[in-house]
């Protein structure tokens, strides 16, 4: 879907528009293309409505295998600032700028956080992330970095904005720091011992760290990577040893794997996480916050057995 076009209008005309009653419109929003649903909803809390928000991978899309289409190309060429996570997340994005042949800034979103670096993964991951795992937004933490980063690219795309832009940030922080406390007092109800869960993929590494969770996964932190026999054979019996009490399957991944490890170890379905994309509209993450709510409350019930 393109960027529809606006008319930019003088400020004497506007004057006269508005004196006489006449409709008209206000300066066009600054373009701004995200690289997928989660980032784009954090550019829209920011940019309200200063900005039009493009988000390249949708609702419940999987960023890891995504291919850009024509329409991408063409919105990416159009816009006034693309935002991306950064950390190796979008390894399709510098080829589509490449062939867009858009020339404006570029923001990393995640740029100050601290990584978590991976451990052995295999030459699948290595190429898909390098030694870094890219999914630093499932800390509230991190969001606030990414929330402060988005703010500052927007200033320096659009200066004339910039106070509204901080305003806006500001306003959202605070939100996101009161979402943090939250969390954190759920899983301070939670016994440390059970505080241990399965998911398709591992994506929830800074989760983990930020919450004291352990999660476990049958495959890397790219979607792209297989499990093999090997690998699941291992996490089953870890499964059985360590008393694992649930496991999730992910909006973005396929549930076959899932649903077979618990058919053999018995253990129960927590229900659906989100962790690389939102929901649709009507979901129950269908924003940053929202999200990032619902995997809290899924999690905190299974581990408490609720």
């Amino acid at each position: 879907m393109a960027f529809p076009t606006l008319k930019l209008i003088g400020a004497t005309t506007l004057a006269f528009g508005i004196a006489a009653g006449v409709p008209v419109f206000a300066a066009e929003p600054l373009k701004v293309v995200a690289s997928f649903s989660i980032l784009g909803d954090l550019v829209a809390k920011v940019g309200g409505d200063l900005v039009e928000v493009r988000t390249l991978v949708g609702p419940n899309g999987d960023a890891h295998v995504y291919a850009p289409t024509p329409a991408d190309a063409r919105d990416t060429a159009g816009a006034g600032l693309i935002v991306v996570n950064g950390l190796g997340f979008e390894g399709w994005l510098d080829r589509l700028v490449a062939a867009s042949g858009y020339s404006g800034p570029v923001a990393v979103a995640s740029t100050g956080v601290t990584p978590i670096k991976l451990g052995e993964e295999t030459e699948e991951e290595a190429h898909d992330h390098g030694d870094i795992d890219p999914h630093a937004w499932q800390s509230v933490a991190n969001a606030e970095v990414y929330v402060k980063n988005i703010a500052a690219a927007l200033c320096e795309a659009d200066p004339d904005d910039c106070a509204e832009y901080r305003a806006n940030a500001a306003a959202y922080t605070a939100e996101l720091k009161g979402l943090d406390a939250s969390i954190r007092a759920g899983f301070a109800l939670v016994p440390p011992e059970r505080r241990k869960v399965i998911t398709t993929h591992d994506a929830f590494g800074y989760f983990a760290r930020e919450y004291g969770i352990a999660f476990l996964a049958p495959q890397g932190v790219s979607t792209e990577s297989e499990a093999s026999a090997a690998d699941v054979a291992k996490l089953i019996g870890q499964i059985r040893d360590e008393g694992v009490g649930a496991i999730f399957l992910e909006n973005i991944s396929d549930p076959r794997l899932i649903e077979q490890i618990a058919s053999e170890t018995g253990i129960r379905a927590g229900g659906e996480l989100y962790s690389d994309a939102l929901s649709e509209p009507d979901g129950p993450a269908a924003t940053y916050a929202a999200m990032m709510r619902h995997n809290a409350n899924l999690l905190q019930n299974a581990m408490l057995g609720s």
